[in-house]
């Protein structure tokens, strides 16, 4: 049996994984990692690319408050006009980063198989009605309706690697915003005129299309139950050749045995002859979360994997069963049902081959919870919902510029994990079978030692406070005239 030397450091950055030489290198990574965008950035007439680098900079080394003035005023040492310009008038598309995003995962020769993509949304609160597709509507993250924008989302997560990032987003647009009541905010928040009113399944459709026609390398698609529960969103991804782990809700009805479909005879010489097709056979469908509280369900538990605070673990049901699409045709699916430790039960239908081993089918519906620490990471590590501002472009743009700064951090930890090994002997002397990974936390701290934000002199500071006071003064006069002349013209 071998020893372990116990004496040796646990706290040694080398042991970690962590040489000095990666860490003072990595401004250079961030800016090699703009000079592979900056083509994104560049319009017909200007390159004003570099303020992506200082976008990123700012989401990437500050810890609060990173809206377009606090940016570049930390980063730049300028008034936040030029980088207020890029983010909410410059021309260029945000398609385009996440078109590199994806090509550049395409490349990598670690992500080339085993990678899923998970479909789902994220809200973040509005006061007010003047921010594009704020409306009231479910804040999954509150649990309540509320005014909100929303975003549907595709996010990246490669099990092998334990990769997460962001591939492509679309903000949701509610059916009120297209109505002739809204045409003035319309035009205010500059919403294209190409863009019509489509659902979030629709928009996650979108995005998965993209994403094929990018050849992104994915095996499977992930997503919550309300694109789940749409028996025409599961035929959609089926008749696309792809697999799918999809949550549906509790009330969904599946058949234990293969349903008998068909147009049934006419019953009366006389009357309409039926069309329509309908179950002919006696099997009834019952609901899923029947089966959830029934004797004949048998059990296993299964660790699901290892988090910070210990295993997670959970109890699965594994049975095959069969669904009707909204054209009566019989599909054979697979339903996971996942019953935590605390009682909440989950239900997941798959559409994979008959003889799928069944601890494929419990991993693969458990791989959803990734797209949280996504979200997590944009949130609260990135400054993803400290936009503020109210044009379509703006968002699209942060959008964009968040989802590239997270694959960032993400090819950061990736490229790390390949090339620094980690002394093994750390998981024997710390008692664990696996070893934390980096976080993007970890990642922002080494940035703000070696990419600091420059320090004003006090000099800098004045002009800076000046022009600021300057840009709200003028602001205040022009808001004060155009009073005026509205006042003119109602008298």
């Amino acid at each position: 049996m071998d020893t372990i030397d116990t004496t040796k450091n646990v706290f040694d950055p080398e042991r970690w994984g962590l040489p000095a030489k990666a860490v003072y290198s990595l401004g250079n990574t961030l800016r090699e990692f703009w000079e592979r965008f900056r083509h994104c950035f560049r319009t017909r007439t200007r390159d004003t690319s570099e303020y992506a680098y200082v976008y990123w900079r700012g989401q990437l080394t500050m810890e609060d408050t990173r809206n377009y003035a606090n940016i570049e005023r930390r980063v730049n040492g300028g008034d936040g006009q030029g980088l207020q310009h890029f983010m909410s008038d410059s021309p260029w598309i945000g398609q385009e980063v996440f078109q590199q995003i994806q090509r550049e995962i395409k490349a990598h020769p670690a992500l080339g198989t085993e990678g899923v993509l998970i479909l789902d949304e994220s809200a973040d609160a509005k006061v007010g009605e003047h921010s594009v597709g704020a409306a009231r509507q479910r804040n999954g993250r509150l649990g309540k309706v509320d005014l909100c924008q929303v975003a549907t989302n595709l996010a990246f997560y490669h099990p092998p690697t334990g990769l997460w990032t962001l591939v492509d987003g679309e903000l949701f647009i509610s059916e009120r915003w297209f109505t002739d009541k809204y045409a003035g905010l319309r035009q205010e928040v500059e919403l294209p005129a190409e863009r019509k009113f489509a659902t979030k399944p629709q928009l996650g459709l979108q995005m998965i299309q993209r994403a094929l026609q990018q050849g992104l390398p994915f095996t499977r698609v992930l997503c919550d139950d309300l694109y789940g529960r749409g028996r025409g969103f599961r035929a959609e991804l089926d008749g696309e050749g792809l697999r799918y782990a999809a949550e549906v809700p509790e009330n969904t009805q599946v058949y234990l045995k293969p349903p008998r479909v068909g147009v049934p005879r006419r019953r009366k010489a006389r009357g309409r002859r039926p069309i329509r097709k309908r179950v002919l056979s006696q099997h009834k469908p019952r609901e899923v979360r029947a089966l959830a509280k029934s004797r004949q369900t048998c059990w296993e538990r299964v660790q699901v994997r290892p988090t910070e605070r210990g295993m997670l673990i959970a109890d699965f049901a594994v049975r095959q069963v069969w669904t009707l699409t909204a054209d009566k045709q019989v599909r054979a699916e697979w339903l996971v049902i996942r019953r935590d430790l605390d009682g909440r039960l989950t239900y997941v239908l798959l559409n994979d081959p008959p003889d799928t081993d069944p601890q494929v089918l419990i991993e693969a519906s458990c791989h959803r919870y990734f797209v949280e620490r996504t979200y997590q990471d944009a949130k609260s590590e990135l400054g993803w919902d400290d936009f503020q501002a109210r044009k379509y472009r703006a968002w699209e743009h942060h959008m964009a510029l968040t989802a590239a700064a997270l694959w960032f951090v993400a090819s950061v930890k990736l490229e790390w994990q390949q090339t620094y090994e980690r002394d093994p002997e750390l998981a024997h002397q710390l008692e664990l079978e696996v070893l934390p990974a980096l976080s993007t936390a970890n990642v922002r701290e080494l940035l703000q030692a070696v990419l600091p934000l420059p320090q004003l002199t006090p000099d800098q500071a004045r002009e800076l406070v000046v022009t600021h006071l300057v840009h709200r003064a003028r602001s205040t006069s022009s808001r004060l005239k155009q009073q005026q002349l509205e006042y003119q013209d109602s008298s």
